[in-house]
């Protein structure tokens, strides 16, 4: 079986078991205790902690360690929705993963206001310009990079502009990390990340904080742990597994080894058009991660079904987020690009990780064109 869902999850690499494994043996102190063993435990959480904000630009107090981008997101709506005054409006974009979109509209209701996309699924600056020239929200948030189409967000030309206007900017960088550099990150007001998106355990991730600006207000309470802003004892192991496969990734992407595998999508969409000239690159003008292709199948081709063939040919595949999957409406993220339900509904998302090799981006374009023939000769069967 191939894999190509790393959108979704990625396989724990051999690193982040193997540090998972050693932390687990070594440390079995809860941070927060004052004796030797709590002492050790404290001292790995703070190295972690140096590790991050050395590969965000940012300082280790800034780190608050979370159970994954879920909760982190969810706690700058909830931190916001405290701090506002009632009439501040928060600005997202339509193209966010659900776990910020539906706790904003949760928070805020009719104080949401949606930054429009251009049918490239970028975000449109010059609107954001235009209107915080003549208003300005509590709160802007735009993700680095979209997790159904690997677009590309241009997020330090919006952090510089909500930086002009004294406002406030939050990312979600959950797609970004580990497939591009970390690097700058840390200049934003607020960013999540999860180690599960590039090769550390699931359940676990974090939220940048401006310590500056003041305390967060806490989402969870019941404890004084994170510096009172997150309570709960934190699972000092996952945290150092993940900072063990961000090492692996970030030396990576320091030798440039994701431009290479850029080239093999590159090369595989190439195939794909010229095999299939039916079937639409969503985002193909705009900068995208190189990991990411979101493809409209040829007409009448419905998504699901070439989920499933798709599976029973030996390839893993998704039909958008793992988080929508289940649902009947097609794609937010297609929507706010400007595609119609009846293209939306045939969205497949191949998603490659640092695994993947040229090979598997060879086979997989093999594969889809044996797809698309057996589908299409099977409807002729039947209409026959």
């Amino acid at each position: 079986m191939i894999y190509f869902d790393y959108n979704s999850t990625s396989p724990v690499m051999r690193e982040a078991r193997e540090a998972w494994l050693e932390t687990t043996e070594k440390i079995s102190g809860n941070p927060s205790s004052m004796h030797e063993f709590g002492a050790r435990a404290a001292a790995a959480l703070l190295t972690a902690r140096e590790k991050l904000a050395g590969f965000m630009g940012c300082k280790p107090e800034d780190i608050i360690w979370t159970s994954g981008a879920t909760e982190a997101n969810n706690t700058v709506m909830h931190h916001f929705s405290r701090t506002l005054d009632a009439k501040s409006e928060v600005w997202i974009s339509p193209i966010e993963h659900p776990c910020v979109m539906e706790s904003a509209q949760y928070y805020f209701g009719k104080r949401l206001r949606l930054i429009p996309v251009t049918q490239d699924g970028v975000i449109d600056l010059d609107w954001l310009t235009m209107e915080l020239s003549d208003r300005r929200p509590g709160l802007i948030g735009v993700m680095a990079a979209n997790n159904e189409t690997g677009v590309i967000q241009p997020w330090r030309e919006i952090l510089s502009i909500c930086r002009s206007y004294d406002v406030p900017f939050f990312t979600d960088a959950v797609q970004w990390i580990g497939k591009m550099p970390s690097k700058g990150l840390g200049d934003c007001d607020f960013v999540s990340g999860a180690a599960h998106k590039f090769g550390g355990p699931r359940g676990i991730g974090f939220l940048k904080i401006p310590h500056k600006k003041g305390a967060i207000t806490p989402l969870l309470l019941g404890g004084k742990q994170e510096r009172g802003v997150r309570a709960g004892t934190e699972n000092v192991a996952t945290i150092v597994s993940m900072l063990a496969a961000l090492e692996i990734r970030e030396k990576q992407i320091s030798h440039n080894q994701h431009t290479l595998r850029g080239v093999w999508r590159d090369n595989f969409e190439r195939e794909l058009s010229r095999s299939l000239p039916e079937a639409i690159i969503v985002g193909a003008k705009s900068p995208r991660l190189w990991n990411t292709v979101s493809t409209l199948m040829p007409e009448g081709d419905k998504r699901h079904l070439w989920v499933v063939r798709l599976d029973k040919a030996g390839f893993a595949a998704s039909t958008g987020s793992a988080c929508t999957t289940g649902k009947e409406e097609p794609s937010h993220v297609l929507a706010a690009m400007g595609y119609k339900p009846a293209q939306a509904i045939r969205a497949v998302r191949f998603s490659a990780g640092w695994e993947t090799t040229e090979a598997d981006w060879d086979a997989l374009a093999k594969v889809i064109v044996k797809v698309h023939n057996d589908l299409h000769h099977g409807h002729a069967h039947a209409t026959a």
